[in-house]
């Protein structure tokens, strides 16, 4: 892209030139510093980002409603059911976006979530422009279009070389892979093996590199000491043909069985998935040959286990599964899911331990980003070695959630104790329940719970009876099981629902010891001090509730 330049301009040495010249630039240099200490206003260009735009492959159909530049360079917006996408990086600075419709016709009104990033525009006709300052994950509504998620990553500043010691990449021989419709899993997986021998062979990770395209793909399996990178555009596509997946276990609730489209093997560690591509779930369309329901990536009995950058999309069941392992991250990710098909939750972390989820927007019916624990015969597991195990030091941190259930939860099942859970700084964009601890199954206990920064936005949908901003319940499936020490701090409640916020234990198994700090519901801007005020009148079973302004 063309960056910002001083206005005067000379490829002299400085002893050469003019005086007028180098009078100029002391002038400029001198107000320039000036400015940024008595704070007077930037041009906007000076602060510009560069922009990496991602190649979009031609199975995603573009937008009929929007067009989109950033920073004056073209941004490719896709159609996605319930919403459309558009999806680059920025580096260091802004970028000026320029969002219009389609058609021509006249912005009425418009709408930029978060809404507390106090984004605002200015219309011309059919075009909206604002500034976005930094990479951030946004959701843009004009008039009664869809809405476009447009997910601005951190540049990229980790990309690995395409050939060289410890790369393997798909397209190059031996491999050879194609994108396309006939499969390159045989490739794929001997590129990941390679690579996971030579990783620990020579104590670091070996690197499988997958150029852009559209690659059709059965169960892909990783090793320890192993880096999976996804360029740009890369696209690794799950079909649904049972002939080419394994079935790991069936999903009782929903009747059919379910694959583990990536996964780890036992006892590996050292993983790592990177990139801007995307793993893509194909949603109904791969549920049509033989029923046969995904999870797109299941982390499970590993260690160190990074995933940053990846887009996942179209899951027909839980898209992320860290599974009774240790160590992990995921950052920079982005889970696009639809409206339309049930049980489709984002990330799911079940019997981990120190699991840090950054910078993540999540969308989809079902929950985004939740904890889970389970027993040994529960569907899930049924095929899978080992005893169940607790779950302990969990951070989410830096989320968007759009769904109809819930923006941010504990549960459903707590079989196994469930300790230090934290979500912070999050956005729940749109739910039915903002914030929620849903105890349904199990008598293990769930502590030391904490919510801190959440801003909910709206609450349009209905769960369970549900349509409010905190839920903290138990039920008594397997048992009953207590809640202990739940801690909720600098909560921003814009829509508090159409249900009275509840707090309801079991006999027996009470919620206890409930912290409310700086609660501020619609409409005020200090906080709440009573528990009518926060509209949390559906009480029982409960024990201390705390409120602290």
């Amino acid at each position: 892209m063309k960056r910002f330049e001083n206005p005067v301009r000379t490829s002299l040495p400085r002893s050469r030139r003019p005086a007028a010249t180098r009078l100029l630039l002391a002038l400029f240099a001198a107000f320039a510093t000036i400015a940024a200490v008595v704070g007077l206003p930037q041009t906007s260009q000076a602060a510009a980002a560069a922009l990496q735009v991602y190649p979009v492959p031609s199975i995603y159909a573009a937008s009929t409603d929007y067009r989109l530049t950033a920073n004056g360079q073209n941004v490719p917006v896709t159609h996605y059911p319930g919403y459309d996408i558009a999806q680059f990086a920025i580096g260091s600075g802004s970028a000026e976006l320029a969002l219009t419709k389609v058609n021509n016709t006249a912005i009425g009104s418009y709408s930029i979530s978060p809404v507390k990033l106090n984004l605002t525009g200015t219309i011309s006709g059919p075009t909206l422009k604002f500034t976005v300052p930094n990479d951030e994950y946004l959701i843009v509504r004009l008039d009664g279009r869809p809405k476009l998620v447009i997910a601005i990553d951190p540049a990229e500043t980790n990309r690995p070389a395409s050939s060289g010691a410890g790369v393997f990449n798909v397209e190059s021989a031996p491999y050879n892979a194609r994108p396309g419709p006939d499969y390159s899993t045989t490739a794929f997986q001997a590129a990941l093996d390679d690579a996971a021998a030579w990783g620990s062979a020579n104590g670091r990770q070996g690197t499988v590199y997958v150029p852009a395209g559209v690659y059709t793909l059965g169960n892909l399996y990783l090793r320890s000491n192993l880096a999976l990178y996804l360029e740009p555009g890369a696209v690794l596509r799950y079909t649904g043909e049972r002939s080419h997946y394994d079935v790991h276990w069936h999903k009782d609730s929903q009747g059919r069985d379910i694959t583990w489209f990536l996964s780890t093997r036992y006892s590996s560690e050292n993983i790592s998935i990177y990139g801007r591509g995307v793993i893509d779930g194909n949603g109904q369309a791969a549920l049509a040959p033989d029923n046969l329901g995904v999870n797109l990536l299941t982390p499970i009995y590993t260690m160190n286990f990074r995933v940053d950058g990846i887009t996942f999309r179209e899951s027909s069941s839980w898209a992320i599964m860290p599974t009774r392992s240790s160590d992990m991250s995921f950052r920079n990710i982005k889970i696009f899911n639809r409206f339309d098909m049930g049980e489709n939750d984002g990330i799911d972390v079940m019997e981990s331990t120190n699991v840090n989820v950054t910078h993540a927007i999540g969308i989809g019916l079902d929950d985004p980003f939740s904890t889970k624990t389970w027993a040994a015969d529960t569907d899930l597991f049924r095929q899978v070695p080992g005893s169940p195990r607790p779950l302990d030091n969990v951070v989410f941190d830096d989320l968007v959630s759009w769904t109809y259930c819930y923006g941010v939860k504990v549960g459903q099942g707590v079989i196994q104790p469930q300790s230090a859970v934290t979500f912070k700084n999050v956005v729940v964009y749109d739910a039915a329940v903002g914030i929620g601890v849903h105890h349904k199954y199990g008598a293990a206990a769930a502590t030391g719970i904490r919510f801190e920064n959440i801003d909910i936005e709206n609450l349009s949908y209905t769960n369970d009876s549900n349509r409010t901003w905190l839920a903290l319940w138990t039920g008594n499936t397997l048992g009953s099981g207590p809640v202990n020490g739940v801690t909720l701090t600098g909560i921003k409640v814009r829509n508090a629902g159409t249900t009275p916020a509840r707090i309801n234990g079991q006999p027996g198994a009470l919620i206890d010891g409930v912290v409310l700090h700086d609660v501020q519901m619609p409409g005020s801007s200090a906080p709440a001090t009573t528990l009518a005020q926060m509209n949390l009148t559906n009480l029982s079973d409960h024990g201390s509730i705390t409120i602290q302004p």
